[in-house]
């Protein structure tokens, strides 16, 4: 995929890190952490630092139970934090939101990736103004909302369920003419922890899709239930978990902490390269 500033290529030993950086006050591990611009923009140039690939830039926190932010409320604390970001630094810049006037905005100040965490399906508009950009996307999984996703998520076959949404909404895509898609199973958006894990297991099926993947595990809570530590604490649990992910499949990890994923996706590559291994 071509970006202004750097092309991405999903070979099978290329793997990439997508940081997240929340202008909000309220996200479930570093809310309010980097909610002024200058805090965030700070946060911005240690990333590139470090080894970032794209920035991820939202404003709405989608922990479960979350409610949603008002419209003009998440473009004043993305689009300001996007201008910026464009205008002083050479990286991809990935808009975080499901509604299509906050990812116009965006794209008018420098964003190139739309990350929707409801597969372009919240919002009537979306797949025709990603469609009029030219955008990437990056198609996500969820079964509900962030506000009922957890109350009881159930599936009869989560792997096929799952694929085929994805599948669908992938096709949906491509008959706009979209073609630079990214697929994310949504780890933790509508699915029990079992259900994570299992996902994990059997990331490698869903590369019949055609599209790279993204994994979006960093800090959650599939594995907080599991050794009950508060999100910050999380790092080794993240880092092993995107081993896995990687491993099985995944192209991009989604995460908090770059320098520690960024080691570990040079001594992967290098594993993958000696070894003559394709994930």
């Amino acid at each position: 995929m071509k970006f202004k500033n750097k092309t991405l290529s999903f070979d099978s030993k290329s793997f990439y890190i997508m940081g997240i950086l929340n202008v909000t006050p309220d996200s479930f591990s570093d809310g309010g952490k980097f909610y002024k611009i200058d805090k965030a923009l700070f946060h911005v140039e240690e990333m590139i630092k470090q080894g970032v690939d794209i920035i991820d830039v939202g404003g709405e926190s989608t922990r479960p139970f979350s409610d949603p932010v008002e419209l003009n409320e998440e473009l004043d604390r993305v689009i300001p934090v996007i201008e910026k970001v464009n205008n002083n630094f050479n990286t991809i810049i990935s808009i975080d939101t499901y509604k299509s006037t906050v990812a116009e905005e965006a794209f008018k100040n420098g964003a190139e990736i739309i990350n929707d965490i409801s597969g372009f399906t919240f919002d009537p508009l979306m797949v025709d103004l990603a469609s009029k950009y030219k955008a990437a996307c990056i198609v996500m999984h969820i079964k509900g909302t962030p506000k009922d996703m957890q109350v009881d998520p159930n599936y009869n076959d989560v792997i096929g369920e799952i694929y085929s949404f994805l599948k669908d909404r992938v096709n949906k895509l491509k008959e706009k003419d979209i073609h630079d898609i990214i697929i994310d199973v949504g780890f933790g958006f509508g699915k029990s922890l079992d259900d994570n894990y299992i996902l994990l297991k059997n990331l490698d099926k869903f590369k019949k899709i055609g599209c790279p993947i993204l994994a979006g595990i960093s800090r959650k809570s599939m594995i907080g239930r599991v050794v009950n530590t508060d999100p910050a604490d999380r790092i080794s649990g993240t880092l092993a978990l995107n081993v896995i992910a990687i491993l099985n499949g995944a192209n991009i990890v989604r995460v908090h902490d770059i320098k520690e994923h960024y080691q570990a996706i040079k001594v992967l590559q290098k594993y993958f390269s000696v070894n003559n291994i394709s994930n």
